[in-house]
C-alpha cells in the first residue's frame, strides 16, 4: 500500500476483509506518533502513554468499520485518544483514591523527577504550568498550542462550541503566563 493512500482509500480498504489488516497497519503507522505525543502531553509518563495508545488502537480497530466519515479520520482518532486519556486519569484517581490536586501534583512530581529537569528552563516551567491547569483547560491548551488544532476542529474532538474553547484557551494561557512569571 502506497504511502500516498488517502484516509478515504484506507477506510475503503479496511472495510474489505482481504485488505483490512494491512489498511489498519498503515493507519497506525500514519497516526501513532502524533497520537502518542498528544497522549504523552496529557499523561506525562511514557509507559502510561504507551498503554493508553494501545487502548486507543484497540478501540479504533473495533469501531473503524462503523466510522461514518462525517469528520476527518484524524479528528475521530484524537477524540478517541482524548477520551481514553480522560478515562485513564479518572481511573488513576479512583485507584489511588486521591484528590485531583494530589493527582496533578503527582504529574508535576513526574516532570521534576525527569533526569533532564531544570527548573530554570522555560520548557520545564511550561510543562509544570500546564499541569496546574484544570483538566479541560489543559486539554484545550495542548490541542491548540502543541497541535495547532483549529478551534472548529477542536470543537468536533471535544464536542464543545468553538467560543467556549477560545475562552478556555484564553484562561489557560493567562494562568500559564502567571505561573511562569511567578515561579
Amino acid at each position: 500500500m502506497a504511502e500516498l493512500t488517502t484516509d478515504t482509500e484506507l477506510l475503503a480498504l479496511f472495510r474489505e476483509p482481504a485488505t483490512k489488516e494491512k489498511a489498519f497497519t498503515v493507519i497506525v503507522k500514519k497516526y501513532q506518533e502524533r497520537l502518542y505525543w498528544h497522549i504523552r502531553r496529557m499523561l506525562v509518563d511514557h509507559d502510561d502513554s504507551n498503554d493508553v495508545l494501545q487502548n486507543v488502537f484497540i478501540r479504533v480497530w473495533n469501531a473503524l468499520g462503523g466510522f461514518r466519515e462525517d469528520a476527518q479520520l484524524y479528528t475521530w482518532l484524537y477524540r478517541i485518544a482524548t477520551n481514553e486519556c480522560l478515562t485513564f486519569i479518572e481511573q488513576q484517581k479512583k485507584k489511588a483514591a486521591v484528590s485531583l490536586n494530589e493527582m496533578e501534583s503527582g504529574l508535576s512530581n513526574k516532570i521534576r523527577a525527569d533526569k533532564d529537569f531544570n527548573s530554570n528552563k522555560l520548557e520545564w516551567k511550561l510543562q509544570l504550568a500546564i499541569q496546574q491547569l484544570p483538566e479541560k483547560q489543559r486539554v484545550v491548551f495542548m490541542l491548540r498550542y502543541y497541535d495547532e488544532m483549529p478551534y472548529e476542529e477542536m470543537s468536533r474532538v471535544l464536542e464543545t462550541s468553538a467560543g467556549a474553547l477560545k475562552a478556555s484557551y484564553h484562561h489557560a494561557a493567562k494562568k500559564i503566563e502567571d505561573f511562569i512569571l511567578n515561579h
